[in-house]
């Protein structure tokens, strides 16, 4: 017999919402629900990037297990499809301890691409290919990687010059798709290749989860007021100093994990470069991004099917109670 769908809690929301707030509220104390919070942010993935990305304090982490945050050096990639195969692996430790399995964060294309799948690769075209093995063979292989860096820099990281299947097959689907290998599947490997494997596809997910899918909003002045506050804190608390020793570390601006808001403007910054940095400037830099962000994340959290949307600043914690606890079993979908 095949094994229950497991049920998972998908909780997300824009920057500075208040999401680690209702998650601690909900989660820990007497009498809470056993839970574990599956982390579905893009940069609390990596070391030492602590205040710039707003991670859960190592107390709330003691107290509620956190997955898939400190995992990576800020010079490793972390994409779409290293989310989703990580995820899907701690849910299923998370289960069989008994827990309830939180996927919480706000990284918009990460929770749609594990709610509904990672979408397959396009299968190989033999014209494309043999094109690209005739430029391997009158370019080489350097050529080929540097077309690679510019179009798919997360791919170019991971595949070394001298594999010329991955190489050839990258620019492929870059060629035939015009998206990244990087936005497909782990492997990414055509249908008709025996080294494919790829993760659940969007048609069979209601066999191995049910969903309750919740999302936190505010009105955008209140969100924008809180992220200023929230930028204003991060300096205060030394973000400036992170990103220096960071940066003596050997992480740089062309380091996946230097690419986030809150360091990589550091790194624009001639005068920070020099040792001299107006770090006020830098500040209003970094207020200005998250704001954009988060108007993006709205947009793209629009996308994502079967959200409920509930109001962080209207009891949020009470709300989202009433769904655990009355919830039918089709509002798990």
């Amino acid at each position: 017999m095949a094994a229950a769908p497991v049920h998972v809690l998908v909780l997300f929301g824009p920057t500075a919402v208040g999401k680690t707030s209702v998650v601690e509220a909900l989660f820990t104390g007497s009498g809470a629900r056993g839970a574990e919070i599956v982390s579905a942010d893009s940069m609390q993935v990596y070391k030492g990037m602590d205040i710039g990305t707003a991670k859960p304090s190592a107390g709330l982490r003691e107290r509620l297990p956190h997955h898939l945050i400190d995992i990576r050096t800020p010079d490793q990639s972390y994409n779409a499809g290293d989310f989703v195969h990580l995820a899907e692996e701690a849910i299923a430790r998370i289960a069989g301890r008994g827990a309830l399995p939180v996927v919480s964060g706000g990284t918009g294309f990460y929770l749609k691409n594990f709610i509904m799948g990672l979408p397959e690769a396009p299968p190989s075209d033999e014209r494309v290919r043999r094109a690209l093995k005739a430029e391997l063979r009158e370019q080489g292989a350097e050529a080929l990687a540097r077309e690679l860096a510019a179009c798919d820099p997360v791919s170019a990281a991971r595949i070394h010059i001298n594999d010329e299947y991955r190489l050839l097959r990258a620019l492929e689907v870059f060629r035939l798709a015009g998206k990244p290998l990087s936005a497909f599947s782990m492997n990414a490997a055509p249908a008709d290749d025996p080294r494919a494997s790829r993760p659940e596809s969007s048609g069979n997910r209601r066999d191995k989860y049910r969903f309750l899918i919740l999302a936190l909003e505010r009105p955008r002045e209140d969100l924008y007021r809180r992220i200023n506050e929230r930028c204003a804190l991060m300096f205060k608390n030394g973000l400036a100093d992170e990103v220096r020793s960071l940066a003596a570390s050997g992480y740089g601006p062309l380091c996946p994990g230097m690419r986030a808001i809150g360091y990589r403007e550091f790194f624009d910054d001639r005068n920070y470069a020099g040792g001299g940095a107006d770090t006020a400037s830098i500040e209003a830099l970094v207020a200005q991004h998250s704001r954009n962000y988060a108007k993006r994340q709205m947009t793209y959290f629009a996308s994502i099917p079967n959200t409920v949307w509930i109001r962080a600043d209207e009891k949020p914690v009470e709300k989202i109670k009433a769904f655990l606890n009355a919830a039918p079993l089709d509002a798990w979908l």
